[in-house]
């Protein structure tokens, strides 16, 4: 940040937010679509019933158009 004084920096940090928590969700029945799903960023959780479970980190443009909503 170029300051000489760390408390000016610890101000400039302090307004920083952390990460979100939240995920968007998607499952995988074929090979074709898991392959989609990782392509597009999102991570492998685990497997339930026969399908596998894939998350991706919400980002800020994913609340502004909506996305993580069921489909």
């Amino acid at each position: 940040m170029g300051h000489t004084k760390i408390a000016t920096t610890m101000i400039y940090t302090k307004l920083i937010k952390p990460a979100s928590e939240e995920y968007i969700c998607r499952v995988a029945k074929t090979v074709e679509k898991a392959a989609e799903l990782i392509e597009a960023g999102f991570e492998y959780v685990c497997e339930v019933e026969n399908v596998k479970l894939f998350r991706k980190r919400k980002t800020l443009s994913d609340a502004l158009r909506g996305d993580g909503q069921k489909r």
